[in-house]
């Protein structure tokens, strides 16, 4: 099958933490919770960023968690509350295409 576009407004939510086990801890709420059908933790990553004024740079694990669109406020309010930062980085990012049955499949495991 082949791509095709996305009506069901399925997208990512990209999410950076302090540890491991934050992110492991993040995305088993979100998925127990069906917030998100998926949750892929990546290993560490150099984040280089300014904050309060001073050039940073911390090792970071990255999360990518896979919901519906209208789900969006939800999940970041929750990673918010879960979150050890006072200001995490969550971005979403909308799935324009993707293999019908996967996308299908998230919105079947969220809600």
């Amino acid at each position: 099958m082949t791509s095709q576009p996305d009506p069901g407004g399925t997208c990512m939510i990209y999410v950076t933490t302090g540890s491991r086990a934050e992110a492991v801890s993040i995305a088993r709420a979100l998925v127990e919770e069906r917030l998100v059908a998926c949750a892929n933790i990546l290993s560490e990553s150099l984040s280089i960023y300014k904050w309060q004024g001073k050039v940073e740079e911390t090792q970071e694990i990255v999360l990518i968690a896979k919901t519906r669109g209208e789900l969006t406020e939800k999940v970041i309010a929750r990673v918010k509350e879960l979150h050890s930062y006072d200001v995490p980085c969550v971005a979403v990012y909308a799935m324009v295409s993707g293999l019908p049955d996967y996308l299908a499949w998230i919105h079947r495991e969220t809600g």
